[in-house]
């Protein structure tokens, strides 16, 4: 509680000074000040629109993540335990991980077309390599002794990967969804950005043209504020789920 509450100080005082600056500076910058941040803030909400639009965001960024996560573990940990999966995914995995999903958009509206199918497209894809490079670290970081251990008591192979390799990994998974769903928001924007018509990308492109830069602004500092959220939500998550890891 303490920690946030001095987190909150600093973004006060942070604002007051950045307020500051432009009540010095008065009409000479094309950047909205805190004040007029704010007051779109206000309007917006009243209007209602900009709340349809972050529930639009959010439920392709959530629907795209559990759907990149259901694939990308339980293929991680395969790939992680059995050798030969392994040499037949791994080089796809690695092919296609440095195409960041932005570059996926044309290929997206082709296969898809505009709305929803093309953002969840393209929030898998940006959601999924995390997921599974970290997930595939966590399943091939397993100490031989619980291998050998493993066939030492003849524990079959399901309940060695349900019960040893897959309860090993959790601290890496953890990892990667927190990463994931980092990139899964990122990439809902851009793909909002072009390729749909409604969400916080779609908000931000549409006052784009018609050079509203406060609410610009507003849509990019609900992006970073939601964004943050989506972080901290997963990191609860891990810490209830798992109370047997340290955490500094």
């Amino acid at each position: 509680m303490r920690k946030i509450i001095k987190n909150l100080t600093i973004l006060f005082f942070s604002l007051l000074v950045i307020q500051l600056v432009f009540f010095i500076l008065g009409k000479n910058t094309f950047l909205p000040s805190p004040f007029e941040v704010f007051k779109a803030f206000f309007t917006q909400f009243q209007q209602g629109d900009i709340i349809l639009d972050i529930l639009m965001s959010l439920k392709r960024v959530v629907l795209g993540f559990i759907l990149a996560a259901i694939t990308a573990i339980p293929l991680a940990i395969l790939c992680g335990y059995s050798r030969h999966l392994n040499d037949f995914i791994k080089p796809f995995v690695e092919l296609l991980r440095p195409i960041p999903p932005i570059a996926w958009i044309p290929i997206a509206i082709l296969l898809f077309g505009l709305g929803d199918g093309s953002s969840y497209f393209i929030v898998f894809l940006g959601a999924f390599f995390p997921i599974f490079t970290n997930s595939y670290f966590g399943a091939t970081s397993l100490p031989n002794i619980y291998k050998n251990v493993a066939r030492t008591f003849e524990i079959n192979n399901s309940i060695f990967i349900r019960k040893i390799l897959f309860y090993f990994s959790l601290p890496y998974i953890f990892t990667g969804l927190r990463i994931g769903i980092g990139m899964a928001w990122m990439s809902v924007i851009a793909a909002e950005l072009i390729g749909a018509q409604s969400g916080l990308g779609y908000f931000i492109q549409i006052n784009r043209l018609l050079l509203r830069t406060d609410n610009i602004v507003l849509g990019m500092t609900l992006i970073g504020a939601i964004g943050y959220l989506l972080t901290k939500l997963l990191s609860v998550v891990e810490r209830f789920s798992l109370p047997w890891v340290e955490k500094h």
